[in-house]
């Protein structure tokens, strides 16, 4: 029954989703449960991408890239797919009627990183808005469930948000990046002189976006709005973490949020949510 493989592929993106990141499953699973599961589909085909780029060394990931484009393409438009993460998406993309320029526009953000590169302030921007920007915007069509008008209203600050959880990826694994990947992201920045300053003007930049998206967070529906927010506190205080740090300490070693400190936020912003 297809009715059976449909769930089988949703498990899938969720299995995919619980082992790659402990904040957004956190973050999903406070969410009304008819929003789980198409969270879950998106994620899953971001992640999917996202491992073409940045872990499969030992193939040619500029033909796997391509071959998924094809495969992403064909399931959206034919409504199935053999592969269950790209069918569990496609079923949300359609259900939520999701503009498919936003699918191109995240699909062409990951071509960009298949080569080594240093980004200029242009691509840079097309970089975090490819990456993440439109994935807030995926997430932000399946909260508003059809309302147009709430969705262009939300939409600068999902853009937002999405802009400040990258920069902060960015930022966090910014060496890692740098030495393994052979990229630097943000424009103008030598990593090899990498200053308080350099690193100041780049925390500011994420403040202002966090300050922004905030304003939308509290706008959300309320059956999705901890849920969001609890990415945001997770986000922010991970930012404050690598706010205290020198640049040194940066280049020398990935930040992180411990699990436990996680779930002791969850706590506290369950208490505290607007």
């Amino acid at each position: 029954m297809k009715a059976l493989y449909d769930l089988v592929s949703a498990k899938a993106s969720k299995t995919l989703t619980t082992h790659y990141s402990t904040s957004f499953s956190l973050g999903i699973r406070v969410f009304a449960k008819k929003y789980h599961e198409p969270i879950y589909n998106i994620y899953g085909f971001v992640r999917l991408a996202d491992e073409i780029v940045d872990t499969f060394h030992e193939w040619d990931k500029h033909a796997m890239m391509a071959r998924f484009r094809e495969d992403t393409e064909r399931a959206v438009k034919e409504g199935i797919s053999l592969n269950p993460i790209l069918h569990s998406f496609q079923r949300t993309v359609n259900a939520y009627r999701i503009d498919y320029a936003l699918i191109d526009a995240f699909l062409r953000s990951m071509e960009m990183d298949l080569d080594d590169r240093e980004y200029d302030l242009e691509t840079y921007k097309r970089c975090i808005f490819g990456s993440a920007e439109v994935v807030g915007l995926m997430c932000l069509k399946v909260f508003v469930d059809g309302d147009e008008a709430k969705y262009q209203h939300l939409k600068p600050f999902a853009m937002s948000l999405g802009s400040a959880f990258q920069k902060i990826n960015f930022l966090r694994d910014i060496r890692a990046d740098y030495t393994k990947l052979g990229r630097t992201y943000f424009p103008g920045v030598d990593l090899e002189s990498f200053s308080r300053e350099e690193k100041k003007a780049i925390e500011e930049d994420i403040a202002r976006d966090f300050d922004h998206a905030l304003i939308g967070i509290k706008q959300l529906p309320s059956p999705v709005r901890f849920g969001v927010y609890l990415a945001y506190v997770y986000y922010v205080t991970l930012f404050k973490k690598i706010r205290r740090k020198s640049p040194a300490a940066v280049l020398s070693r990935r930040i992180r949020i411990p699990n436990y400190k996680k779930y002791y936020l969850l706590l506290k912003s369950y208490l505290s949510h607007p």
